[in-house]
Protein backbone atom coordinates (compact mmCIF):
# COMPACT_ATOMS: atom_id res chain seq x y z
CA UNK A 1 0.00 0.00 0.00
CA UNK A 2 1.54 3.50 -0.72
CA UNK A 3 2.60 5.51 2.46
CA UNK A 4 2.33 8.89 2.11
CA UNK A 5 5.58 8.81 -0.20
CA UNK A 6 3.74 11.02 -2.70
CA UNK A 7 4.86 8.93 -5.30
CA UNK A 8 1.26 7.76 -5.93
CA UNK A 9 0.63 7.59 -9.82
CA UNK A 10 4.39 9.02 -9.81
CA UNK A 11 6.23 8.24 -13.64
CA UNK A 12 9.36 6.68 -13.01
CA UNK A 13 12.24 5.24 -14.99
CA UNK A 14 14.26 2.61 -13.77
CA UNK A 15 17.49 1.32 -15.84
CA UNK A 16 19.18 -2.07 -15.90
CA UNK A 17 15.72 -3.36 -13.69
CA UNK A 18 15.29 -7.10 -15.00
CA UNK A 19 17.28 -8.47 -11.99
CA UNK A 20 18.58 -7.51 -8.70
CA UNK A 21 19.19 -3.89 -7.54
CA UNK A 22 16.84 -2.31 -10.62
CA UNK A 23 14.54 -4.90 -10.10
CA UNK A 24 14.45 -4.56 -6.55
CA UNK A 25 13.53 -0.33 -6.74
CA UNK A 26 10.95 -1.19 -9.52
CA UNK A 27 8.93 -3.04 -7.22
CA UNK A 28 9.18 -1.21 -4.49
CA UNK A 29 8.11 2.09 -6.67
CA UNK A 30 5.16 -0.19 -8.07
CA UNK A 31 4.55 -0.93 -4.15
CA UNK A 32 4.60 2.97 -3.65
CA UNK A 33 1.71 3.51 -6.54
CA UNK A 34 4.04 4.74 -9.17
CA UNK A 35 3.75 4.00 -12.71
CA UNK A 36 7.20 2.35 -13.78
CA UNK A 37 8.88 1.40 -16.71
CA UNK A 38 11.86 -1.11 -16.72
CA UNK A 39 14.93 -1.58 -19.12
CA UNK A 40 17.36 -4.37 -20.24
CA UNK A 41 19.19 -5.26 -23.10
CA UNK A 42 18.23 -8.97 -22.63
CA UNK A 43 14.55 -8.94 -23.93
CA UNK A 44 14.17 -12.41 -22.62
CA UNK A 45 14.64 -11.52 -19.04
CA UNK A 46 12.77 -8.14 -19.52
CA UNK A 47 9.77 -10.03 -20.37
CA UNK A 48 10.26 -12.00 -17.31
CA UNK A 49 10.45 -9.14 -15.21
CA UNK A 50 7.28 -7.74 -16.25
CA UNK A 51 5.56 -10.22 -16.10
CA UNK A 52 6.47 -10.50 -12.45
CA UNK A 53 6.44 -6.90 -11.68
CA UNK A 54 2.52 -6.82 -12.92
CA UNK A 55 1.70 -8.38 -9.82
CA UNK A 56 2.58 -4.67 -7.88
CA UNK A 57 1.31 -2.34 -10.45
CA UNK A 58 1.44 -0.89 -13.87
CA UNK A 59 4.88 -1.57 -15.69
CA UNK A 60 6.21 -1.62 -19.31
CA UNK A 61 9.24 -2.75 -20.52
CA UNK A 62 11.80 -1.52 -22.57
CA UNK A 63 14.26 -3.26 -24.42
CA UNK A 64 17.49 -0.83 -24.56
CA UNK A 65 21.07 -0.86 -24.27
CA UNK A 66 22.63 1.73 -22.39
CA UNK A 67 26.30 1.60 -23.76
CA UNK A 68 24.54 2.75 -27.19
CA UNK A 69 23.54 6.19 -28.38
CA UNK A 70 20.47 4.89 -29.90
CA UNK A 71 19.38 2.93 -27.11
CA UNK A 72 19.59 5.67 -24.92
CA UNK A 73 17.13 7.88 -26.93
CA UNK A 74 14.61 4.90 -27.37
CA UNK A 75 14.52 4.16 -23.77
CA UNK A 76 13.55 8.21 -23.35
CA UNK A 77 11.29 7.73 -26.65
CA UNK A 78 9.39 4.95 -25.53
CA UNK A 79 9.33 5.42 -21.77
CA UNK A 80 7.62 9.29 -22.49
CA UNK A 81 5.64 7.33 -25.15
CA UNK A 82 3.93 5.10 -22.03
CA UNK A 83 4.34 7.19 -19.04
CA UNK A 84 3.67 10.89 -20.79
CA UNK A 85 6.47 12.63 -18.83
CA UNK A 86 9.05 11.45 -16.20
CA UNK A 87 8.98 12.36 -12.51
CA UNK A 88 11.82 9.87 -11.11
CA UNK A 89 14.51 8.87 -13.14
CA UNK A 90 16.89 5.51 -11.11
CA UNK A 91 19.94 5.31 -12.81
CA UNK A 92 21.30 1.67 -12.33
CA UNK A 93 23.62 -0.46 -14.77
CA UNK A 94 25.56 -3.48 -14.92
CA UNK A 95 29.23 -3.64 -14.05
CA UNK A 96 32.58 -4.66 -16.15
CA UNK A 97 34.14 -7.29 -15.64
CA UNK A 98 36.22 -7.56 -12.59
CA UNK A 99 39.83 -7.68 -13.14
CA UNK A 100 42.81 -5.37 -11.78
CA UNK A 101 43.83 -2.52 -13.36
CA UNK A 102 47.04 -4.29 -15.75
CA UNK A 103 44.83 -6.65 -16.37
CA UNK A 104 42.52 -4.41 -18.69
CA UNK A 105 43.39 -2.98 -22.48
CA UNK A 106 42.47 -0.09 -24.10
CA UNK A 107 38.80 -1.60 -25.41
CA UNK A 108 37.84 -2.75 -21.51
CA UNK A 109 38.50 1.26 -20.72
CA UNK A 110 36.43 1.93 -23.61
CA UNK A 111 33.68 -0.05 -22.96
CA UNK A 112 33.77 0.80 -19.07
CA UNK A 113 33.86 4.44 -19.79
CA UNK A 114 30.76 4.07 -22.25
CA UNK A 115 28.64 2.22 -20.01
CA UNK A 116 29.40 4.29 -16.54
CA UNK A 117 30.80 7.98 -18.40
CA UNK A 118 28.83 8.73 -21.21
CA UNK A 119 26.02 6.75 -20.52
CA UNK A 120 24.70 8.07 -17.35
CA UNK A 121 25.56 11.98 -18.80
CA UNK A 122 23.52 11.33 -21.84
CA UNK A 123 20.37 9.80 -20.31
CA UNK A 124 20.53 12.29 -17.66
CA UNK A 125 20.66 15.00 -20.56
CA UNK A 126 17.18 13.60 -22.05
CA UNK A 127 15.64 13.38 -19.04
CA UNK A 128 16.62 16.72 -17.87
CA UNK A 129 15.30 17.90 -20.72
CA UNK A 130 11.77 16.54 -20.07
CA UNK A 131 11.68 17.41 -16.54
CA UNK A 132 12.50 20.88 -17.25
CA UNK A 133 9.60 20.96 -19.44
CA UNK A 134 7.30 19.95 -16.74
CA UNK A 135 5.55 21.75 -14.49
CA UNK A 136 6.82 19.74 -11.25
CA UNK A 137 10.24 19.39 -12.63
CA UNK A 138 11.49 16.00 -11.28
CA UNK A 139 14.31 13.76 -9.32
CA UNK A 140 17.62 11.59 -10.26
CA UNK A 141 19.16 8.81 -8.34
CA UNK A 142 21.98 7.67 -9.43
CA UNK A 143 23.33 4.51 -8.20
CA UNK A 144 27.53 4.08 -8.34
CA UNK A 145 29.35 1.97 -5.75
CA UNK A 146 31.23 2.40 -1.73
CA UNK A 147 34.31 1.52 -4.62
CA UNK A 148 34.81 5.34 -5.12
CA UNK A 149 35.95 6.27 -1.91
CA UNK A 150 37.81 2.99 -1.30
CA UNK A 151 38.82 1.27 -4.21
CA UNK A 152 38.58 -2.54 -4.16
CA UNK A 153 41.69 -4.30 -5.53
CA UNK A 154 40.31 -6.46 -8.42
CA UNK A 155 37.80 -4.12 -9.77
CA UNK A 156 39.65 -1.10 -11.13
CA UNK A 157 37.22 -0.46 -14.08
CA UNK A 158 34.78 0.29 -11.70
CA UNK A 159 36.72 1.83 -8.65
CA UNK A 160 38.04 4.34 -11.83
CA UNK A 161 35.31 4.77 -13.93
CA UNK A 162 32.13 4.65 -11.35
CA UNK A 163 34.03 8.43 -9.86
CA UNK A 164 32.28 10.14 -12.77
CA UNK A 165 28.64 9.30 -11.37
CA UNK A 166 29.58 11.06 -7.94
CA UNK A 167 30.77 14.25 -10.65
CA UNK A 168 27.62 14.22 -12.35
CA UNK A 169 25.50 13.71 -9.14
CA UNK A 170 26.86 17.42 -7.75
CA UNK A 171 27.29 19.27 -11.38
CA UNK A 172 23.36 18.93 -12.04
CA UNK A 173 22.39 19.15 -8.61
CA UNK A 174 23.96 22.33 -8.58
CA UNK A 175 23.04 23.18 -12.38
CA UNK A 176 19.43 21.60 -11.93
CA UNK A 177 18.26 22.56 -8.57
CA UNK A 178 17.57 25.75 -8.76
CA UNK A 179 15.14 25.04 -11.13
CA UNK A 180 13.21 21.88 -9.75
CA UNK A 181 15.33 18.77 -10.20
CA UNK A 182 17.02 17.28 -6.94
CA UNK A 183 19.91 14.72 -8.36
CA UNK A 184 21.08 12.65 -5.62
CA UNK A 185 23.64 9.56 -5.61
CA UNK A 186 23.84 6.13 -4.05
CA UNK A 187 27.34 4.11 -3.27
CA UNK A 188 25.99 0.80 -2.47
CA UNK A 189 28.11 -1.64 -0.92
CA UNK A 190 28.20 -5.49 -0.82
CA UNK A 191 24.81 -6.45 -2.30
CA UNK A 192 23.31 -10.03 -2.67
CA UNK A 193 23.17 -9.80 -6.34
CA UNK A 194 24.73 -12.33 -9.35
CA UNK A 195 27.42 -9.40 -9.40
CA UNK A 196 28.77 -9.67 -5.90
CA UNK A 197 28.54 -13.43 -6.56
CA UNK A 198 31.17 -12.76 -9.14
CA UNK A 199 33.58 -10.26 -7.52
CA UNK A 200 33.86 -13.16 -4.49
CA UNK A 201 34.47 -16.16 -7.18
CA UNK A 202 36.70 -13.82 -9.08
CA UNK A 203 38.80 -12.93 -5.64
CA UNK A 204 38.60 -16.42 -4.88
CA UNK A 205 40.40 -18.03 -8.06
CA UNK A 206 42.90 -15.52 -7.58
CA UNK A 207 44.11 -16.80 -3.97
CA UNK A 208 43.01 -20.51 -4.29
CA UNK A 209 40.23 -20.36 -1.64
CA UNK A 210 36.99 -21.12 -1.87
CA UNK A 211 34.20 -18.18 -2.75
CA UNK A 212 32.39 -18.94 0.85
CA UNK A 213 35.67 -18.10 2.31
CA UNK A 214 35.56 -14.93 0.29
CA UNK A 215 32.53 -14.24 1.46
CA UNK A 216 32.95 -14.76 5.14
CA UNK A 217 36.27 -12.45 5.08
CA UNK A 218 34.04 -10.02 3.79
CA UNK A 219 31.10 -9.74 5.89
CA UNK A 220 33.46 -9.73 9.03
CA UNK A 221 34.89 -6.31 7.56
CA UNK A 222 31.58 -4.66 7.44
CA UNK A 223 30.29 -3.76 10.88
CA UNK A 224 26.41 -5.25 10.59
CA UNK A 225 28.42 -8.84 9.62
CA UNK A 226 26.00 -9.45 6.76
CA UNK A 227 26.04 -8.64 3.12
CA UNK A 228 22.95 -6.54 2.03
CA UNK A 229 19.55 -7.49 0.04
CA UNK A 230 18.17 -5.49 -2.56
CA UNK A 231 14.94 -4.85 -1.00
CA UNK A 232 16.87 -2.71 1.50
CA UNK A 233 19.12 -0.57 -0.81
CA UNK A 234 15.82 -0.31 -2.83
CA UNK A 235 13.74 1.67 0.25
CA UNK A 236 17.07 4.48 -0.01
CA UNK A 237 16.51 4.76 -3.75
CA UNK A 238 12.44 5.40 -2.91
CA UNK A 239 13.60 7.73 -0.61
CA UNK A 240 15.70 9.91 -2.56
CA UNK A 241 13.08 9.06 -4.96
CA UNK A 242 10.36 10.82 -3.71
CA UNK A 243 9.23 14.07 -1.58
CA UNK A 244 10.78 12.13 1.45
CA UNK A 245 13.38 13.67 0.43
CA UNK A 246 12.68 16.92 -0.62
CA UNK A 247 15.79 18.96 0.58
CA UNK A 248 18.50 16.66 0.00
CA UNK A 249 20.01 17.41 -3.14
CA UNK A 250 24.00 16.43 -4.43
CA UNK A 251 24.49 13.70 -1.77
CA UNK A 252 26.00 10.63 -2.34
CA UNK A 253 24.28 7.89 0.24
CA UNK A 254 26.58 5.25 1.29
CA UNK A 255 24.46 2.07 1.83
CA UNK A 256 27.21 -0.46 3.19
CA UNK A 257 26.85 -1.24 6.00
CA UNK A 258 29.25 0.48 7.70
CA UNK A 259 32.01 -1.01 6.07
CA UNK A 260 33.68 2.53 4.37
CA UNK A 261 36.32 3.63 6.64
CA UNK A 262 36.45 7.47 5.62
CA UNK A 263 34.77 10.60 6.49
CA UNK A 264 33.12 12.33 4.17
Amino acid sequence: MPSGSGLADARVLVTASSQGIGYAAAEAFLQEGARVVVNSSNEERLARAVERLRAHGPVHGVAADLAAHAGIDRLVDEALGHLGGLDTLVYVTGSPRPGTFLEQGYEDWARAASLLVVSPAYLARRVAQTMLAQPTGGRMVFLTSFAIREPVGNLALSSVCRVAVAGLVRTLARELGPRGIRVNGILPGYIRTSRIDEVFEDAARRRGVAPESVAREIEAEIPMRRIGTPAELARVIVFLGSERSSYVNGAMVPVDGGILRSIG
